[in-house]
C-alpha cells in the first residue's frame, strides 16, 4: 500500500487496518485491539509472543489493566519515573483486553507509552493500539518507513516525507519489558532502561 499521511493513517486504523509509524524505539506495526489477530497474520508471528499494548498516557492505559490499589500505587511512581520511555511494564490484563493479544496468557498485557511525539499524536487519536515491531517473526526489525511499505503491501505506512531531515526515528533497540509478579519486578528483556528493585 502506499505510504500516507498521518489523518489516512489514524483513519484506516479506526477502520481495523494494520498501520505503521515510528517509535522512540523501532517502528511499529499496530492495530486496534480488537484486530490484533491480523498483526499475527502478517508477520507470521507465533502465538508464544504476545503483542504490547501502546497508549498516550497511563490514564488511557490503566484500564487495560488489574490490580490492587497498593499495586497501582507501586505501577504509578514507576511510570512516572520511566514513561513516555523504553519501558514495556507486564502487568495482568483487564477484561477489556482481547485474547487476541497474548492468546498463550490472555491473563497478562504488555503496556507502554512510547517517547514519540509522531506516535503520541497517533495514539491520542486512535486510543490505544495493539503494538509489536515492523519485521516478520524471526527477522530484525524494519527500520526505514518505505523499506516497511515494500516488504507489507496491506498495511498503512506513515509517509516519510515530513520526517525526512531524520536520520534515525528511534533508539533501534527493543524496550525493556519488566513482569509484575507478588515479590516485585521480574526483568523478561533488558532494553536500555535499567528498572530498579528487580530479581
Amino acid at each position: 500500500m502506499p505510504q500516507v499521511s498521518q489523518q489516512e493513517l489514524i483513519a484506516g486504523a479506526k477502520q481495523g487496518k494494520v498501520i505503521s509509524f515510528p517509535t522512540d524505539t523501532v517502528p511499529a506495526l499496530a492495530a486496534l485491539p480488537d484486530f490484533a489477530s491480523l498483526i499475527f497474520a502478517t508477520k507470521k508471528r507465533p502465538p508464544d509472543k504476545p503483542l504490547i499494548l501502546m497508549g498516550s498516557s497511563p490514564q488511557a492505559i490503566w484500564k487495560y489493566v488489574k490490580g490492587t490499589p497498593e499495586e497501582f500505587r507501586i505501577w504509578e511512581e514507576v511510570v512516572k519515573q520511566y514513561w513516555p520511555g523504553q519501558l514495556t511494564l507486564v502487568l495482568s490484563a483487564s477484561e477489556l483486553v482481547p485474547k487476541a493479544m497474548n492468546p498463550l496468557e490472555p491473563s497478562t498485557i504488555g503496556v507502554r507509552i512510547p517517547n514519540s511525539i509522531i506516535a503520541q499524536n497517533i495514539l491520542k487519536q486512535t486510543g490505544c493500539l495493539a503494538t509489536t515491531s515492523a519485521n516478520l517473526s524471526g527477522e530484525p526489525p524494519l527500520e526505514d518507513l518505505s523499506e516497511i511499505a515494500v516488504n507489507f503491501p496491506d498495511v498503512l505506512v506513515l509517509n516519510e516525507e515530513p520526517l525526512k531531515n531524520r536520520k534515525k526515528y528511534g533508539s533501534g533497540l527493543p524496550s525493556t519489558v519488566a513482569k509484575w509478579t507478588n515479590t516485585g519486578w521480574k526483568i523478561l528483556r533488558q532494553g536500555s532502561i535499567k528498572l530498579t528493585g528487580t530479581e
